[in-house]
């Protein structure tokens, strides 16, 4: 992904993420809008682009008078977001999304964000409106909504089917594919950014799974990349080529999607792999019917459980069969909490060693416990503790053993 200083020119993104990635950064910022509405009770999918307005307090109208959708600031921290109704459904639910995500940038209410015609776009606001589009799509497919892509290698005929089945963008399925594949991979989007131009140029590129492919935004597409056949909307492209001898041979494919408003020529989304891969070597994750308290495999174990903040007596779900299997952890725990009263807080943890080659990791990431019409998990307190827990891991050596965690009485989207 692009991070070089230079690329990012637009004055509402270089302020955005000063030390990183403005596509990283976007990410992060969408993905903790997504964690905290889940907590308020935004179910899904499909995930309503409405509701999640509701939750942040915006008011959304109709207007027909605008192309796609406008944001509108307004007193007291508030925004309004227009939308014109004649739109497609899909596109109606992406353009409120990417108009959230405009509320991420620093300068956001200095004045109305409207997604203007291509010729009436300044200097380089489709990087504005590029980064607004990848927080679209990771608030419409929030992490754990979407199918296990593992080892499975990534087609553009499958990313298609899967784009009808989740009623999302092309670009978006891409991405989240991106996300979920353990193979070396890479996602890119481009566009012919002149006017009356039809070079293509990537606009971003996203690597995965120790690929650390070089080619950056604004990288020219060789004239004859089978990319420059997908000039009609839907259209489709395939083959094996060089775009950079650094790179060497790569298998693409590719697609034609939708133009930026106003612009010539439709932009082009697609995949690439290495001709010769193999697969990654970071770790994975095993999905097994069985007994989480008897883990399998050789070497050095962990089992985690999430525990809430409000007891530190287990007496629901997995936490009540680990305290009865292994009752010192239980009362270790109990002991912990009486020791210092801040230990029973949301975010903290607690590993406790219940024989040889086997320990027990507790993560306080739920409130409070029963019955309850919005979700007890915190997903960022969770993701503190999970943060330790593979340090502790790598420390050790170990391997981790959890249930489908925060799915129970969490009330957590599985």
């Amino acid at each position: 992904m692009n991070s070089t200083p230079g690329f990012w020119t637009h004055p509402s993104v270089r302020p955005f993420a000063t030390t990183g990635d403005p596509v990283a950064e976007m990410v992060k910022r969408a993905n903790a809008l997504v964690l905290e509405a889940i907590e308020q009770g935004w179910i899904g999918p499909p995930f309503d682009t409405f509701e999640l307005a509701n939750i942040l307090g915006f008011t959304v109208i109709p207007c027909e008078s605008i192309r796609d959708a406008r944001l509108v600031p307004l007193t007291s921290d508030r925004y309004k977001i227009e939308y014109n109704p004649n739109q497609p459904q899909a596109r109606i639910r992406f353009s409120i999304a990417h108009e959230i995500a405009h509320t991420f940038f620093p300068d956001c209410r200095e004045q109305v964000r409207n997604r203007a015609a291509h010729h009436q776009l300044t200097g380089h606001d489709w990087q504005l409106e590029m980064l607004c589009n990848v927080g679209a799509a990771e608030l419409l497919m929030p992490m754990g909504s979407f199918p296990e892509i593992g080892e499975a290698e990534i087609s553009i005929d499958q990313v298609l089917r899967m784009r009808e089945r989740f009623q999302v963008s092309t670009e978006a399925v891409l991405l989240r594919s991106l996300k979920l594949s353990r193979l070396p991979c890479a996602v890119f989007a481009a566009s012919s950014q002149a006017i009356g131009s039809e070079r293509l140029n990537i606009d971003y590129l996203r690597s995965a799974n120790d690929w650390a492919i070089p080619l950056r935004g604004g990288f020219n597409i060789p004239a004859e990349s089978v990319v420059n056949d997908c000039r009609a909307i839907g259209y489709t492209a395939k083959g094996d080529e060089t775009w950079d001898a650094s790179v060497g041979k790569m298998h693409v494919e590719s697609v034609a999607v939708p133009s930026y408003p106003g612009a010539d020529n439709p932009r082009v989304v697609g995949l690439l792999l290495p001709s010769k891969f193999r697969s990654s070597s970071i770790p994975t994750i095993q999905y097994l019917i069985g007994d989480a308290t008897d883990p399998r495999g050789e070497g050095e174990k962990i089992v985690a459980q999430v525990v809430n903040d409000a007891t530190p007596r287990w007496g629901g779900g997995f936490a009540r069969v680990v305290a009865n299997r292994w009752r010192a952890a239980q009362d270790d725990f109990i002991a912990w909490t009486q020791q210092e009263r801040s230990h029973l807080q949301l975010g903290q943890y607690r590993l406790f060693r219940v024989g040889a080659g086997l320990s027990l990791f507790h993560m306080i990431a739920q409130h409070g416990y029963g019955e309850s019409v919005k979700p007890r998990i915190r997903y960022h307190h969770l993701e503190t503790c999970l943060n330790a827990l593979s340090g502790i891991a790598r420390q050790k050596s170990a391997s981790v053993h959890m249930p489908r965690i925060a799915c129970g009485q969490a009330g957590g989207n599985d």
